[in-house]
C-alpha cells in the first residue's frame, strides 16, 4: 500500500476546492434572506469587516495545522501538540461534527436536486400556479420519505464517488469543473436579475448602504447578525479546510490562499443576492422571509417571470452545485478518517461511509414526517434543527476557540510554528503582530458568539427554566472542552516561544 500523502495538482484546484467547501447553502440560501432581513448594504458592510477580522485568521490557522501534520483533523492534533496535552482529543469532536452535519447537509442537497429536475419538467408552470400551490408542493415533499431518501442516496452515491476516484483524479478535478460552472451561472443569472423590469430599486437597496434602516433593525441586532454570518460562512472549526490544507504543496504562503478562497467565497454569497433580491423587488415581494425564500418564494417569481422555467432550473443547478461542492469536501475528509487512522484503503472507506452516511441521514428526513412528532429544541422544530444546532452553535464555534488557542498558545502548537507554517512559500504573509488580538481578543469574541447562538435559540421558547437549563448545558460544554484542552497541561512541556 503507498502511504505517501496526496497532494493537490494545482493551485487552482485548491483553492477552488477548499472555497467549493466554504461556498454552501450559509452563501447562497441564507446570506440574501439575512441582507434582506437587517436592511441591505449596511448589513453587508459590516459582514465585510466580520469576515477579514473573525473568518481569515481562523481558516490560516486551520490550513496552518493542516499542513503542518500532513493529517486530517482525527490525527493532526496528535501530531503537532506537545508531549502530555489532550489536544488531540478534539479530533473526536471534528470527526463528530463532520458526520453531523451530513446527516441533515445530504438531505438539503437532495432537495436542491430534485427542485432542479421539478423546475426542468415545469411542476411550477402555469398561469394559475400561485404561492399556495407552491407551499403544497413542497410540503408534499416533506410528507414523503421515499423521496426524499432518493434523492439523499443520489446526492451521497455521486459524491462519495468522486472521493472514490482520489484527490487529483476525483476530488480535485471534478470540483474545480462544478465550481467553474457555478461561477458562470452565478453570473449569467445576477445580470438577467438586475435588468428585470423594477430591479434597479433592489439593486439600490443591496449596494447603498441606510444606516437608518440599520437603525430600524436595532444596531446590535444587524452587528451582531453580520458577525455571526461572517463567523459561520467559511465552515471553518471542524477540520473541513485543514484536511486541503494537509493536501497542499509548500509552495505558497497560507495567509494569501486563505485570503483568496474568502473573497471567492465572499464573491459568490454577494452573487447570490444579487440574484434573489433585484428579483424579490422586481415582483414585488419582500426579501425578508426567510429559509421558506428559496422553495416557497422564488418558484413563485420564476413562474411569473418570462422564461421562468429555464432561469429556474439553472437557479437550482446553481443551488446544488453549491451544496454539493460541500458535501464532496466533507466527504473527503470523512474518507481521510479512515486512511489517517486505521490506514484502509480509499475505496474501502468510501463503501462503509456511503451505507454509514445513508443510515445517518435517515432521522433528519424522518423528521419531517413519520417523526415530526419530535421536537427536541421545543414546538416546531424537527431533528434537522437539532443536528444543525449541535453542529453551528457547539462544534463550529468551539473548535474555532481550540484552532485559535492551539495556534498560540506555548502549551499547544505555538505561536511560532504556527508563524513558520503560514508564512511558509511565496505570496501574502501574515501578520505578527495578530498574536495579541489572536491569543486573547478573539477567543473572547468566539466566546460571546457561542453563548449569543444559545441565547438566541431558547430565549423565545417562553420558559425561564428552558432558557436557564440550556445556557448551564453551554457552559458545561465550554467546561468540558477546557478539560479536554487543558486536562495534561500540569505534565505538559511548554514550547518555547
Amino acid at each position: 500500500m503507498n502511504n505517501e500523502r496526496e497532494k493537490f495538482g494545482t493551485r487552482l484546484g485548491f483553492i477552488l476546492v477548499s472555497a467549493g467547501c466554504a461556498v454552501g447553502l450559509g452563501n447562497v440560501w441564507k446570506f440574501p434572506y439575512m441582507t434582506g432581513q437587517y436592511g441591505g448594504a449596511a448589513f453587508i458592510l459590516i459582514y465585510l469587516v466580520f469576515l477579514v477580522i473573525l473568518g481569515w485568521p481562523i481558516m490560516t490557522c486551520e490550513f496552518s495545522v493542516g499542513r503542518g501534520s500532513q493529517k486530517s483533523v482525527a490525527t493532526s492534533f496528535k501530531v503537532l501538540e506537545p508531549k502530555g496535552t489532550k489536544w488531540h482529543n478534539f479530533g473526536y469532536f471534528g470527526m463528530i461534527g463532520n458526520y453531523l452535519l451530513m446527516m441533515f447537509y445530504t438531505m438539503v442537497a437532495g432537495w436542491m436536486l430534485y427542485y432542479m429536475v421539478r423546475c426542468a419538467r415545469g411542476d411550477f408552470a402555469g398561469a394559475g400556479m400561485n404561492e399556495e400551490e407552491i407551499v403544497n408542493k413542497f410540503n408534499e415533499m416533506l410528507a414523503s420519505p421515499g423521496t426524499m431518501t432518493l434523492w439523499m442516496v443520489i446526492i451521497v452515491l455521486l459524491s462519495f464517488g468522486i472521493c472514490a476516484l482520489g484527490v487529483q483524479k476525483g476530488v480535485e478535478k471534478i470540483t474545480k469543473v462544478m465550481m467553474l460552472l457555478l461561477l458562470a451561472l452565478i453570473v449569467v443569472l445576477a445580470v438577467h436579475s438586475v435588468i428585470l423590469p423594477g430591479a434597479s430599486e433592489g439593486v439600490k437597496f443591496y449596494l447603498v448602504p441606510d444606516f437608518g434602516k440599520m437603525v430600524e433593525n436595532g444596531v446590535g441586532n444587524v452587528v451582531f447578525g453580520a458577525m455571526s454570518q461572517a463567523f459561520f460562512t467559511l465552515s471553518i472549526g471542524m477540520g473541513s479546510m485543514a484536511i486541503f490544507g494537509s493536501y497542499l504543496e509548500k509552495k505558497r504562503s497560507i495567509g494569501g490562499e486563505a485570503l483568496m478562497i474568502g473573497v471567492l467565497d465572499t464573491f459568490v454569497a454577494l452573487m447570490a443576492g444579487m440574484i434573489i433580491i433585484p428579483a424579490c423587488f422586481s415582483y414585488g415581494i419582500q426579501p425578508d422571509s426567510g429559509p421558506p425564500l428559496i422553495f416557497i418564494t422564488l418558484p413563485k417569481i420564476f413562474n411569473e417571470m418570462a422564461g421562468g422555467r429555464i432561469w429556474g432550473t439553472l437557479f437550482f443547478l446553481f443551488m446544488t452545485f453549491a451544496a454539493m461542492s460541500t458535501v464532496i469536501a466533507v466527504f473527503e475528509n470523512i474518507v481521510s478518517f479512515g486512511i489517517d487512522l486505521w490506514g484502509m484503503p480509499r475505496k474501502k472507506v468510501v463503501l462503509i461511509n456511503i451505507v454509514l452516511v445513508i443510515i445517518l441521514s435517515m432521522p433528519a428526513v424522518l423528521g419531517y414526517n413519520v417523526l415530526s412528532g419530535l421536537a427536541p429544541l421545543g414546538e416546531g422544530t424537527t431533528l434537522m434543527d437539532l443536528e444543525d444546532f449541535l453542529v453551528s452553535s457547539n462544534i463550529l464555534p468551539l473548535g474555532s476557540m481550540v484552532y485559535l488557542m492551539f495556534c498560540t498558545s506555548r502549551y499547544g502548537w505555538g505561536w511560532k510554528n504556527f508563524m513558520k507554517e503560514v508564512n511558509t512559500g511565496e505570496g501574502l504573509k501574515f501578520p505578527a503582530k495578530l498574536k495579541g488580538y489572536m491569543t486573547y481578543i478573539m477567543p473572547f469574541i468566539v466566546v460571546i458568539i457561542y453563548l449569543k447562538g444559545y441565547w438566541d435559540t431558547f430565549s423565545k421558547k417562553g420558559s425561564t427554566p428552558v432558557l436557564v437549563g440550556w445556557m448551564l448545558v453551554a457552559f458545561a460544554f465550554l467546561a468540558l472542552m477546557a478539560w479536554f484542552i487543558f486536562g495534561g497541561r500540569r505534565k505538559a512541556t511548554p514550547r518555547e516561544e
